[in-house]
């Protein structure tokens, strides 16, 4: 049985959280903001083409694209990878809401891997949506610890294997604090004039 906790039960339980925190502001964004579950990425981002080029709202409503996919918790981090921002109209609103949060942004530790074109967002950069891809931290607040390799580890021992269980050591702490940006840069492109 492979129940994935950290693919993709994390990301969704975070997306899930951000969304909590949206709707229980008393002052709404200006724009509606669509929550979306998207399946059979590793297939050819199916789910995500799909919905990109067959959106259950008017297309030209869709401004914009903050995707998370599989964010790897295994130590406390004070950091997010914010991958394909430098592509990307939203990188101004990226930076600003995690300033606020004291949250800090670390580049694409693995540019190499091109993983702005195999995930989500990509379907929606193709229909000229912008988009964001935020993956978990690799900068661990403890100085003994190497987030990076925690990361590796994970993907070597563990992504795609029976082995991705809540009892690895998920830091949910650190999940939370994804869950609040992701909140605040919803919150920024909702609020957004153009």
């Amino acid at each position: 049985i492979y129940n994935g906790a950290m693919d993709n039960a994390l990301g969704v339980s975070i997306m899930l959280q951000a969304a909590t925190e949206l709707a229980a502001t008393p002052t709404k964004p200006k724009r509606s903001l669509l929550f979306i579950a998207l399946t059979a990425e590793e297939k050819g981002l199916l789910g995500a083409e799909w919905f990109a080029t067959h959106p259950t709202v008017p297309k030209a409503g869709l401004v914009a694209n903050i995707n998370m996919d599989m964010p790897v918790f295994l130590a406390e981090v004070d950091d997010v990878v914010p991958i394909g921002i430098e592509h990307s109209t939203l990188e101004a609103d990226v930076q600003a809401a995690a300033a606020a949060l004291g949250i800090g942004l670390t580049p694409d530790p693995k540019p190499e891997e091109v993983v702005f074109v195999r995930s989500d967002q990509y379907a929606f950069v193709r229909q000229g949506i912008p988009a964001v891809y935020l993956d978990a931290g690799i900068k661990a607040t403890q100085p003994d610890v190497d987030g990076l390799s925690l990361y590796e580890d994970f993907l070597g021992g563990h992504y795609h294997r029976p082995s991705d269980e809540v009892a690895l050591p998920i830091h949910y702490p650190s999940a939370a604090g994804l869950a609040r940006l992701n909140a605040a840069i919803g919150r920024r492109v909702g609020d957004a004039a153009d």
